[in-house]
């Protein structure tokens, strides 16, 4: 498994291609803001899939441009599912600052927890963490965690938007990815990539729990 990392747009929003190089195929998970740069790498490979953690316009904003360039189909948990639709649920709305209200098609599939979905010889376990959005979902790939906005490297998403819940991102944490090996490597949307043992030790908000 090869890992590529592209913080895109004015939020540094971290977006993956997850590739294979023996089968030279690959997945996206998130699809942010001017991807220019993710299509690059993704164009050296046959790319099966686009996985969104949630649908915030800074992890959606380029969803189209990317769907269209590498003709793959979108995953989705089916709470967001109206969010990519809905600039007002998505938050683009409220920054027009940033690009103004952001709209895609829907996607074509929808996921819920405990989906076990194979591209690209990997094996993706879709976990329910939300919290930070109603629909957020982290990916494992063998050892590998996408935590979305779930979970960062010495912090943990915001729940001050609409359809954030504070105590429900925790649960979240505490239930599905803190029982993870130690040595799982999570790849946030934002900010350096960690693992569940560092967080475990350093992260305050999750100190604060194990107390």
């Amino acid at each position: 498994m090869r890992i590529y990392t592209f913080p895109l747009g004015p939020l540094q929003t971290n977006c993956y291609v997850v590739a294979n190089e023996e089968t030279n195929e690959a997945i996206i998970i998130d699809a942010g803001m001017h991807p220019g740069e993710l299509l690059d790498k993704a164009n050296e490979y046959e790319v099966q899939a686009i996985l969104l953690t949630h649908a915030h316009f800074d992890h959606m904003g380029g969803l189209e441009q990317v769907r269209k360039k590498t003709g793959a189909p979108v995953y989705i948990h089916n709470a967001e599912q109206e969010w990519l639709t809905n600039p007002a649920l998505n938050g683009s709305s409220n920054w027009p600052m940033i690009g103004g209200p952001m709209t895609t098609d829907r996607a074509e599939h929808e996921v819920k927890d405990g989906d076990l979905l194979t591209f690209a010889g990997f094996n993706v376990q879709v976990m329910e963490t939300p919290g930070h959005t109603p629909g957020g979902v982290s990916f494992l790939i063998g050892q590998e965690l996408f935590s979305g906005d779930t979970l960062f490297a010495h912090s943990i998403g915001r729940t001050d938007l609409p359809g954030g819940n504070y105590e429900q991102l925790i649960r979240s944490i505490q239930e599905k990815l803190l029982p993870l090996p130690e040595e799982t490597r999570v790849y946030p949307g934002h900010g350096p990539d960690t693992t569940i043992g560092f967080e475990k030790l350093h992260n305050p908000f999750i100190v604060e729990t194990l107390r």
